[in-house]
């Protein structure tokens, strides 16, 4: 678990992936294989491809250089039909990956029979309805217009509107109103600067070689620049007029299953533990809500019960380099005079994509619209910095809701909020197992019942880090590193959770829409007797587009869910990282009202009062908090 490999899962951070927004436009599908080829069940076990850029990135987008990013695609292309002849590829989101940047290879070179062909094969393998029925609305459009003779914006809305009304809206809403935030959010500066503060650096640092990861992107963003930025007010108005004449309340399912319980009901005092970016512990103390460590004294600079930690009254922090250090809340930093700003940016990036009306929205899109190419790197950074403050506050208030038992303990990590992340190394991993091992004594020698992680990482992400920073001398030298890395972090959490057995581990699935197992995610991939992983459905129970797939025990809302931020504002923030804190606040009542549970009942009666919900392609299990208390009471009766 290194810090370049691990990230908060907030949607508030989903504010720094912005600047890769453009590759969600182009997303993909799969193709049957041959069962006597060599069988890829990780990702780790895809071959690795390399390219030269002999000019900046963003100057591939000159028409000058036009040959120069043909060239690129058609190397690309290349590469992806030999690994698709010669591998089984094992899962679906890579082979719709690998049909996407065909698709856009295909639009490239005006071939819209042959986009039309790769869409078909990512949505025979997509399994999330909404998904489905929304993937490449825009570029079907521009393929049947273009195949048609037109190139009008009033010929491709007419189309669009066609196959847009044709979809079972409630369905689909989310995503089309997600959609058109996007056309309110991207500009060809905004773009370009994403790019450019994101992939230049890289190449600079490689002598100009990138990753397939990096090449791929900068071939599918030419769907963004030539076809979507050009028509993003038609589409806009396309589906504001839809959205407009067509929306419907979704059924909260919600709020009829919350308890709350009061200090008139008989219950014991249940420590939590928020192992995230931190808390501002002051919105907390009033409601009698935090852990207190009663052997320490507050502020002196002393550890006065010579536990290792000074001043640990709520709970510990560890820095960037995974030094203890004093401190409850994500240091902010350099921006803190820009709190307030940046909170409303925050909130304006959620209106807008959730189509909510509010100043804040319309502020946020009218910075957006004349944000400079050179500003995007330091804004998104800003926004990242801010994302990573109010995260862990976020995620203790959903965790402590309605509960007055709740003692929360402060595990503040510090992650990473740069767009070019610091270089890993072995002895960051090591300091960084070091540090794991020690939060989990702590969690033990204290009392903690329930830890939330709703943070998470993955092997490629540290293999991408140190191409970022120009480690190693090949592709194949860099993943042998990443491996050691990965393997150091990866067995300490493990040994942490295992070693752990009577408390309960909460985690995040994640927001990438991917299979956990197959990229080898964790926490969140994990499969432990005292370990559960929490995925993301909406107000009425249906599935996200964003959450993260494979094994995923239970479900909670993950949309719009409201709750503190520092300073004790309340936003609504989306994402696994808000579900999963929605166990962990079951988890505390039921502990709360039949405190004699082991970990292992606890678990069960969470999963057995679940409601069992059968999808198309599977059967998940959401939360049902008043069914699982009525259990604990009866229980503890």
């Amino acid at each position: 678990m290194t810090r370049t490999g691990q990230h908060s899962l907030s949607a508030a951070l989903y504010c720094a992936a912005l600047a890769l927004i453009f590759a969600v436009l182009t997303l993909a599908a799969a193709v049957a294989t041959a069962a006597d080829k060599p069988v890829i069940e990780k990702k780790d076990d895809l071959p690795r491809h390399i390219y030269q850029l002999d000019v900046p990135v963003t100057a591939l987008y000159e028409e000058e250089n036009r040959e120069r990013l043909v060239a690129l695609a058609n190397q690309i292309r290349s590469d992806i039909l030999g690994d698709l002849d010669a591998y089984d590829i094992q899962d679906d989101n890579t082979l719709q990956g690998f049909y996407g940047v065909l698709g856009s290879i295909a639009l490239l070179e005006e071939d819209w029979e042959g986009y039309l062909d790769y869409l078909e094969k990512r949505r025979d393998l997509e399994t999330k309805e909404a998904n489905q029925l929304t993937m490449g609305l825009v570029g079907e459009a521009v393929a049947r217009s273009r195949m048609n003779g037109e190139s009008s914006n009033e010929a491709l809305a007419e189309r669009l509107q066609s196959a847009v009304s044709a979809l079972p809206y409630e369905t689909v809403e989310a995503n089309l109103e997600s959609l058109k935030g996007r056309t309110e959010i991207l500009s060809r500066a905004f773009v370009m600067g994403s790019l450019d503060s994101r992939f230049q650096p890289i190449a600079d640092e490689n002598d100009g070689e990138v990753s397939y990861d990096i090449a791929s992107s900068l071939v599918s963003v030419t769907f963004t620049l030539d076809y979507f930025l050009p028509a993003a007010s038609t589409v806009n108005d396309v589906l504001s007029y839809t959205i407009a004449t067509n929306r419907v309340e979704k059924e909260d399912i919600w709020a009829a299953r919350q308890v709350t319980l009061t200090d008139d009901d008989e219950g014991t005092p249940v420590t939590l533990a928020v192992w995230d970016s931190g808390i501002d512990t002051e919105i907390f103390a009033p409601l009698g809500q935090l852990w207190i460590n009663e052997n320490e004294i507050a502020d002196n600079g002393i550890d006065d019960d010579d536990n290792g930690y000074i001043d640990d009254v709520h709970g510990i922090a560890y820095d960037d380099d995974s030094n203890k250090v004093v401190g409850n809340l994500y240091p902010i930093g350099d921006v803190a005079e820009d709190e307030a700003a940046l909170q409303r940016i925050n909130k304006g990036l959620g209106d807008v994509q959730f189509n909510v009306d509010s100043q804040e929205a319309s502020e946020f899109r009218q910075m957006m619209a004349s944000l400079p190419k050179e500003e995007v790197q330091s804004f998104l950074e800003s926004l990242s910095i801010y994302g990573n403050y109010s995260h862990g506050t976020h995620v203790a208030g959903i965790a402590a809701e309605g509960n007055p038992f709740a003692r929360l303990m402060v595990a503040r990590l510090t992650f990473g909020y740069e767009l070019i992340p610091e270089e890993p190394t072995i002895a960051q991993a090591h300091r960084e197992a070091a540090m794991v091992l020690e939060v989990a004594d702590y969690f033990r020698e204290n009392g903690v019942r329930v830890v939330n992680m709703s943070w998470g990482g993955d092997l490629r992400s540290i293999e991408d880090a140190l191409e970022a920073n120009g480690a190693g001398d090949s592709a194949e030298e860099r993943k042998a590193l990443a491996r050691e890395i990965f393997d150091i972090g990866n067995t300490a959490l493990r040994s942490a959770i295992s070693e752990s057995p009577d408390i309960l581990f909460i985690a995040a699935a994640g927001n990438s829409d991917n299979d956990i197992g197959f990229d080898e995610s964790y926490p969140g991939g994990y499969d432990y007797p005292n370990f559960l992983t929490v995925g993301a459905v909406d107000q009425a129970g249906d599935e996200t587009s964003f959450t993260s797939l494979g094994n995923v025990d239970l479900y909670g809302n993950g949309f719009e869910v409201e709750s503190y931020v520092p300073g004790g504002n309340r936003l609504p923030y989306n994402g696994t990282s808000m579900s999963s804190p929605q166990v962990m606040n079951l988890a505390g009542k039921v502990l709360a009202l039949n405190p004699t549970l082991s970990v292992a009942e606890l678990k069960a009666l969470i999963i057995d009062s679940a409601e069992v919900k059968e999808l198309a392609t599977r059967t998940i299990r959401l939360i049902d908090p008043k069914a699982a208390l009525n259990s604990a009471v009866s229980g503890a009766n």
